[in-house]
């Protein structure tokens, strides 16, 4: 039996050349919510990966309590089908590996980015939704799309995200999109640490109304 009093957090973060624009709100997004998850129930370990045209593991497996400030230095164009592969491969392979009462009970992936895929060589849209599909469908794995200035509920449908873990948001709302996001873990993490499964306390991931037009509005 997975650990249900631990949650992995992967978060693949985009840092191509358009994030300049909204790399201190993004910074400060993602710090604000770490902090917010250190105050959440039960253990908390945090992998974050970044990508542009190269694929970079920033930290893996780090205790929420440890998690340095982010770093973001935009560059380069954008590999988003390669580099969310690449995170779910390694990440699958570094859980299979462990006995099964140190795995963790939650598993979520948050994807943010503020651009459309333009650079990947190796895997395509049917093959990155066949791989999120399957996480989802055996694994209990949930998955979270951020898409800046895009329909994110339609692109995070070309890869097997659900429309309901979907949100778009404004280059200038990067915090309320943070926000949100936090906020759904928050709870997530709750449900499960009060006695739900990762399957049906999934349910609090999804975005409502009032967050979708905070982090756009």
């Amino acid at each position: 039996m997975t650990n249900p009093n631990l949650t992995h957090l992967y978060f693949l973060l985009d840092r191509s050349g358009s994030m300049q624009s909204i790399r201190d709100d993004t910074e400060g997004g993602f710090d604000a919510f770490i902090a917010e998850q250190r105050s959440q129930p039960g253990d908390c370990r945090v992998t974050l990966a970044q990508f542009d045209d190269q694929y970079e593991e920033v930290y893996q497996d780090v205790p929420v309590a440890d998690v340095p400030l982010l770093s973001l230095s935009p560059r380069g164009s954008t590999a988003l089908l390669d580099s969310i592969g690449r995170l779910l491969g390694e990440a699958g392979t570094r859980l299979a590996a462990l006995p099964e009462h140190e795995r963790p009970g939650v598993v979520i992936v948050g994807i943010m980015t503020d651009g459309h895929e333009n650079s990947s060589h190796e895997l395509t849209h049917a093959q990155v939704k066949a791989l999120i599909e399957r996480q989802t469908s055996e694994y209990a794995w949930q998955f979270l799309y951020m898409g800046a200035d895009q329909d994110a509920i339609e692109v995070g449908s070309s890869i097997g995200v659900a429309a309901a873990n979907s949100m778009t948001y404004g280059r200038g709302r990067v915090a309320a999109a943070m926000a949100a996001t936090s906020r759904n873990i928050g709870l997530t993490r709750s449900a499960v640490a009060a006695g739900a499964s990762a399957k049906d306390a999934a349910v609090h991931l999804a975005f409502d109304d009032e967050q979708r037009r905070a982090a756009t509005e």
